[in-house]
């Protein structure tokens, strides 16, 4: 089987602070480094490296041929990356000595993906396969009602959070996935449980309280715990849970086996500095003995 990956590819400029800077406040970064992200970017490596095949539904513009070559270097199909005559969406990524960040992100060629592009590849799409949505880029509408006529899994990571897309894609995911903070933004915006969207299966990430899968047909609830870690960068982790839960289940995992994958991936990426490039692999999974 596949994953389809509708995503953002970004180029990411990330700085070293000593805090997280508040509003009005100048403050000096201690290091700079640049690298390849992007939430729909930092999922395809994370499939990739957990042993599904990932293809990118995106597109770059004259400075991000560069991003391409690096998501092939990592395992991700790119025949359909376009490349436009704009600028690559890029990230300004402030990560404090705690390991929190803060994100500036602008679009760039993210924004400017036709129907026709992303029907070009859901074409070579067909049951079994899935779709993996997140809202950095447009036509996730259009290429759920593409997916949903194919009969793919369609996997929506709700962020950054619109409570009128989630709506919107309700009706046609399988799953959803996103943060606690979201979760409860979405529930305050539409008035309604997380139970009561139509939606099959939702799982919702809380950081160092792991994170929880609502199975909506049973009404059970599961909670997978953290693993104790010392974060130095939280940047992409949540991608990369995404992720390496989309390949397990792709590649025939229960779900709960999938979501414990799933939080060693994502507490073994918050160890390292970075996004895309530093995403751990099965074996490094294996070696680090998490849990």
């Amino acid at each position: 089987m596949s994953v389809f990956n509708l995503g953002s590819i970004n180029i990411d400029n990330f700085y070293r602070v000593p805090h997280i800077p508040g509003p009005g406040e100048t403050l000096a970064a201690g290091a700079f480094s640049r690298g390849l992200g992007g939430k729909g970017a930092n999922m395809s490596v994370a499939v990739a490296r957990a042993a599904a095949r990932s293809i990118h539904i995106g597109a770059v513009g004259h400075d991000g041929a560069w991003c391409v070559d690096r998501l092939m270097e990592y395992g991700v199909d790119t025949c359909h990356i376009s490349r436009l005559d704009a600028q690559t969406g890029h990230a300004n990524i402030a990560v404090a000595d705690d390991g929190e960040n803060q994100i500036v992100l602008f679009p760039g060629t993210n924004v400017e993906l036709t129907d026709a592009m992303i029907g070009a590849a859901l074409s070579e799409a067909g049951p079994g396969d899935t779709l993996l949505m997140q809202n950095e880029t447009n036509g996730q509408i259009e290429a759920a009602r593409m997916a949903r006529n194919l009969d793919l899994r369609i996997v929506y990571a709700a962020a950054p959070f619109e409570a009128k897309t989630v709506s919107d894609i309700a009706e046609y995911a399988d799953f959803l996935i996103l943060n606690a903070v979201e979760a409860q933004q979405l529930q305050d915006a539409l008035g309604k449980g997380l139970a009561e969207l139509g939606i099959g299966h939702v799982v919702v990430t809380m950081g160092g309280d792991g994170s929880r899968w609502i199975d909506v047909a049973s009404g059970a609830e599961h909670h997978v715990p953290a693993l104790p870690v010392t974060p130095v960068d939280t940047t992409g982790a949540g991608d990369t849970f995404t992720g390496y839960l989309v390949a397990a289940l792709d590649r025939g995992m229960p779900m709960a086996q999938a979501m414990t994958l799933a939080t060693q991936a994502g507490a073994l990426m918050v160890t390292r500095h970075g996004t895309a490039d530093v995403i751990p692999d099965l074996k490094d999974i294996e070696d680090a003995r998490l849990g």
